[in-house]
Protein backbone atom coordinates (compact mmCIF):
# COMPACT_ATOMS: atom_id res chain seq x y z
CA UNK A 1 0.00 0.00 0.00
CA UNK A 2 2.74 2.42 0.92
CA UNK A 3 4.69 1.69 -2.28
CA UNK A 4 1.63 2.72 -4.40
CA UNK A 5 1.51 6.04 -2.55
CA UNK A 6 5.22 6.49 -3.15
CA UNK A 7 4.87 5.83 -6.90
CA UNK A 8 1.88 8.19 -7.08
CA UNK A 9 3.75 10.97 -5.30
CA UNK A 10 6.74 10.48 -7.63
CA UNK A 11 4.52 10.76 -10.72
CA UNK A 12 2.88 13.92 -9.42
CA UNK A 13 6.27 15.46 -8.69
CA UNK A 14 7.55 14.67 -12.19
CA UNK A 15 4.44 16.10 -13.84
CA UNK A 16 4.70 19.34 -11.83
CA UNK A 17 8.36 19.69 -12.88
CA UNK A 18 7.37 19.16 -16.51
CA UNK A 19 4.74 21.93 -16.29
CA UNK A 20 7.22 24.31 -14.73
CA UNK A 21 9.82 23.52 -17.37
CA UNK A 22 7.50 24.27 -20.29
CA UNK A 23 8.67 27.05 -22.60
CA UNK A 24 6.15 29.84 -23.20
CA UNK A 25 5.25 30.47 -26.82
CA UNK A 26 5.13 34.22 -27.46
CA UNK A 27 3.37 33.92 -30.83
CA UNK A 28 0.22 32.57 -29.21
CA UNK A 29 -0.01 35.42 -26.72
CA UNK A 30 0.25 37.98 -29.55
CA UNK A 31 -2.65 36.24 -31.34
CA UNK A 32 -4.68 36.30 -28.13
CA UNK A 33 -4.11 40.04 -27.75
CA UNK A 34 -5.22 40.64 -31.35
CA UNK A 35 -8.32 38.49 -30.73
CA UNK A 36 -9.14 40.52 -27.66
CA UNK A 37 -8.83 43.73 -29.67
CA UNK A 38 -11.28 42.44 -32.26
CA UNK A 39 -13.78 41.29 -29.65
CA UNK A 40 -13.62 44.31 -27.38
CA UNK A 41 -14.19 47.88 -28.53
CA UNK A 42 -13.00 51.16 -27.05
CA UNK A 43 -14.89 52.41 -24.02
CA UNK A 44 -16.31 55.45 -25.83
CA UNK A 45 -17.81 53.30 -28.59
CA UNK A 46 -19.26 50.85 -26.07
CA UNK A 47 -20.80 53.72 -24.08
CA UNK A 48 -22.42 55.14 -27.21
CA UNK A 49 -23.69 51.70 -28.19
CA UNK A 50 -25.46 51.20 -24.86
CA UNK A 51 -26.86 54.73 -24.91
CA UNK A 52 -28.37 54.09 -28.33
CA UNK A 53 -29.72 50.70 -27.23
CA UNK A 54 -31.47 51.98 -24.12
CA UNK A 55 -33.32 54.79 -25.89
CA UNK A 56 -36.72 53.60 -27.12
CA UNK A 57 -38.32 54.94 -30.25
CA UNK A 58 -41.70 56.61 -30.30
CA UNK A 59 -42.98 53.78 -32.48
CA UNK A 60 -42.27 51.32 -29.66
CA UNK A 61 -44.55 53.18 -27.26
CA UNK A 62 -47.20 53.50 -29.97
CA UNK A 63 -47.10 49.75 -30.46
CA UNK A 64 -47.44 49.18 -26.72
CA UNK A 65 -50.48 51.48 -26.61
CA UNK A 66 -52.04 49.71 -29.61
CA UNK A 67 -51.49 46.31 -28.02
CA UNK A 68 -53.10 47.51 -24.80
CA UNK A 69 -56.16 48.78 -26.71
CA UNK A 70 -56.40 45.53 -28.69
CA UNK A 71 -56.20 43.45 -25.51
CA UNK A 72 -58.94 45.53 -23.89
CA UNK A 73 -61.14 45.18 -26.98
CA UNK A 74 -60.65 41.44 -27.19
CA UNK A 75 -61.42 41.09 -23.46
CA UNK A 76 -64.65 43.08 -23.87
CA UNK A 77 -65.59 40.98 -26.91
CA UNK A 78 -64.92 37.76 -25.00
CA UNK A 79 -67.06 38.90 -22.06
CA UNK A 80 -69.83 39.95 -24.44
CA UNK A 81 -69.81 36.53 -26.13
CA UNK A 82 -69.79 34.73 -22.78
CA UNK A 83 -72.79 36.80 -21.66
CA UNK A 84 -74.67 36.03 -24.88
CA UNK A 85 -73.86 32.33 -24.51
CA UNK A 86 -75.12 32.25 -20.92
CA UNK A 87 -78.34 34.05 -21.90
CA UNK A 88 -78.93 31.61 -24.75
CA UNK A 89 -78.26 28.60 -22.51
CA UNK A 90 -80.75 29.90 -19.93
CA UNK A 91 -83.35 30.54 -22.65
CA UNK A 92 -82.83 27.09 -24.19
CA UNK A 93 -83.08 25.37 -20.80
CA UNK A 94 -86.32 27.20 -19.95
CA UNK A 95 -87.73 26.42 -23.39
CA UNK A 96 -86.90 22.70 -23.02
CA UNK A 97 -88.50 22.68 -19.57
CA UNK A 98 -91.68 24.32 -20.91
CA UNK A 99 -91.88 21.91 -23.83
CA UNK A 100 -91.43 18.87 -21.64
CA UNK A 101 -94.07 20.19 -19.22
CA UNK A 102 -96.55 20.77 -22.08
CA UNK A 103 -95.78 17.30 -23.46
CA UNK A 104 -96.32 15.73 -20.06
CA UNK A 105 -99.65 17.56 -19.61
CA UNK A 106 -100.81 16.57 -23.09
CA UNK A 107 -99.99 12.91 -22.46
CA UNK A 108 -101.71 13.02 -19.11
CA UNK A 109 -104.87 14.51 -20.66
CA UNK A 110 -104.80 11.91 -23.43
CA UNK A 111 -104.58 9.09 -20.87
CA UNK A 112 -107.43 10.52 -18.78
CA UNK A 113 -109.68 11.00 -21.81
CA UNK A 114 -109.09 7.51 -23.20
CA UNK A 115 -109.19 5.65 -19.90
CA UNK A 116 -112.05 3.18 -19.92
CA UNK A 117 -111.67 1.89 -16.36
CA UNK A 118 -111.12 -1.72 -17.39
CA UNK A 119 -107.36 -1.80 -17.32
CA UNK A 120 -104.81 -0.22 -15.05
CA UNK A 121 -103.88 3.27 -16.17
CA UNK A 122 -100.18 2.58 -16.34
CA UNK A 123 -98.75 -0.65 -17.61
CA UNK A 124 -95.68 -1.25 -15.50
CA UNK A 125 -95.43 -4.79 -16.77
CA UNK A 126 -95.12 -5.92 -20.37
Amino acid sequence: MSWTLLVLAALLGVSSLADGAAVQDDSKSADAKEGARTVFMPEVDADNFFKRRTRRSVRYYEQLAEQKVQRANSERWREYNEDRHKKYENYAEEDRDEQSERRRETNEQFREYHYDGLYPRYHWFH
